[in-house]
């Protein structure tokens, strides 16, 4: 299970990297209006998320104290800020997933006070991650536009992907 949730992770974080690589800095930090997150904001507030969640995963609330939630939908960093301070809380999540096994997912830890089985904790951050992850996307296209590269399998080419489908997990069989 462990390394199911691994994966899943480690796809996300490719999908969040391809689609930031597509676009300029006038789109990363760029809200389609006023009031609404950009891309910059989603991952900033993605990496303070993992930073704070599984720094000490396993031993304090996952919630820090330390962690300033609201100010991490405010940017006044540069792109490689942002993209540094992701590149930190993702660190810190790989190595934290490493340091578990399948034995451990029943055993707890506490987010907001609240105890969490380790299995719901990672299915909680990996939902978070995934919805971040999803409006990024969606936003880095609609700034690149005609110009996007597919990050899945591009319109009307479906019958030739399942012909040799590449993006799959290996079988376990």
């Amino acid at each position: 299970m462990i390394s199911s949730i691994q994966g899943e992770f480690a796809r996300y974080e490719r999908l969040l990297k391809q689609a930031v690589q597509q676009i300029d800095d006038d789109a990363f930090f760029a809200p389609l209006r006023e009031g609404q997150n950009s891309v910059a904001v989603l991952v900033k507030h993605l990496g303070g998320n993992l930073i704070s969640r599984f720094t000490d995963f396993r031993t304090s609330d996952g919630e820090k104290e330390w962690r300033n939630r609201d100010s991490e939908f405010i940017v006044q960093a540069t792109r490689d800020d942002v993209m540094e301070l992701f590149a930190k809380g993702y660190a810190i999540l790989s190595s934290e997933l490493a340091a578990l096994n399948d034995s451990d997912i029943h055993a707890f830890v506490t987010i907001r006070g609240q105890q969490l089985t380790i299995s719901d904790a990672l299915c909680r951050s990996l939902a978070h991650m995934s919805y971040h992850v999803g409006e990024i996307v969606q936003l880095c296209r609609y700034h690149k536009g005609d110009d996007w590269e597919y990050l899945s399998i591009p319109p009307n080419q479906s019958d030739a992907y399942n012909a040799n489908p590449t993006l799959e997990k290996p079988s376990r069989k």
